[in-house]
């Protein structure tokens, strides 16, 4: 891939970026770019992701704790959307999602710190939690990618994507990386307090491969393009492990890469659900590891569990 060059650098060149990025706004009038659809007025008032025009930046930089492919040897170049539109239980990162911690930025200030990610040697620009802020994404984009931006975009959400958002998306990111959380859509509701959560999760993958196809990499090692699934091990089956490892293979591609996490642990409001509050054991763990490989899917993430963090 010696000729390679990010997705969205032939939509920047036909002017479309631009448009995309005024599209996607005029989208937040009656917002339907995540999987709540909520349809809220955001130029006027919040949505449900409790973000209205304006996006909120926890924190960016290098990041070396990512999958292999994203990190390399000079990080993935992580930026922390505050808020989310998911509102798990046991979210480790609460005072970010449930929360809101972090500061009001404009797109310029988020082309910024794309380039400043870009200038200090990271391998791809990673937006963490990304669904709730898809217009103020593609506007940054545009103009970080006037102003020199040259890397991968890595678009690493909770899997709760919305049509609209996606479409949008098409073009500009080169490599989606979504959780798969749960099989069950009752549990999801129970414990991410959102509807229909495999139906909207399994479409928006869908999508995100017929866009980007299977993971590809560089001679290197490092992602250039493609789907790489996360999905997190939870106590006493609640995810479904193996019915979502059938999903990837038979519906998305065996192909798939997937990093099967085992870093759960009960925080923020676990302790209220009995079922949420312990961590997995090392036999799930395993059982949930040979499922997917059972299921067919070959491209596992071989990381130790205890050397990972979870994101969301």
């Amino acid at each position: 891939m010696s000729n390679w060059e990010p997705a969205y650098l032939k939509l920047l060149r036909s002017g479309e970026l631009a448009e995309r990025a005024k599209t996607a706004y005029q989208h937040l009038s009656d917002c339907d770019l995540c999987g709540r659809e909520c349809h809220t007025d955001r130029h006027k008032k919040a949505g449900s992701c409790k973000t209205g025009i304006e996006a909120i930046v926890a924190s960016h930089g290098p990041h070396h704790g990512e999958e292999e492919p994203l990190r390399g040897w000079r990080g993935s170049g992580t930026i922390f959307f505050s808020w989310c539109n998911l509102e798990c239980q046991f979210c480790q990162n609460y005072d970010i999602s449930h929360i809101g911690r972090g500061q009001v930025v404009s797109p310029e200030q988020i082309a910024a710190m794309m380039l400043e990610l870009q200038a200090s040697g990271c391998h791809n620009i990673n937006f963490v939690s990304p669904s709730h802020v898809v217009a103020q994404i593609l506007a940054a984009t545009a103009i970080a990618a006037q102003a020199g931006l040259r890397l991968p975009l890595v678009y690493n959400s909770g899997g709760y994507d919305s049509p609209a958002a996606l479409a949008l998306l098409d073009g500009v990111i080169d490599i989606y990386m979504p959780d798969i959380k749960y099989a069950d859509e009752h549990l999801a509701k129970k414990y991410s307090k959102i509807p229909n959560y495999p139906a909207v999760n399994q479409a928006a993958v869908k999508e995100m491969h017929r866009q980007t196809g299977d993971l590809s990499l560089d001679k290197k090692g490092v992602a250039l393009r493609g789907l790489l699934v996360r999905h997190l091990v939870m106590p006493n089956g609640l995810a479904g492990t193996a019915k979502i490892a059938r999903f990837l293979a038979q519906e998305i591609s065996p192909n798939t890469y997937i990093n099967v996490m085992g870093q759960y642990r009960p925080c923020y409001k676990a302790s209220d659900y009995p079922k949420l509050d312990r961590m997995p054991t090392h036999q799930e763990l395993q059982d949930a590891r040979q499922a997917v490989q059972h299921a067919g899917l070959h491209r596992l993430d071989q990381r130790r569990a205890s050397m990972i963090f979870f994101d969301r």
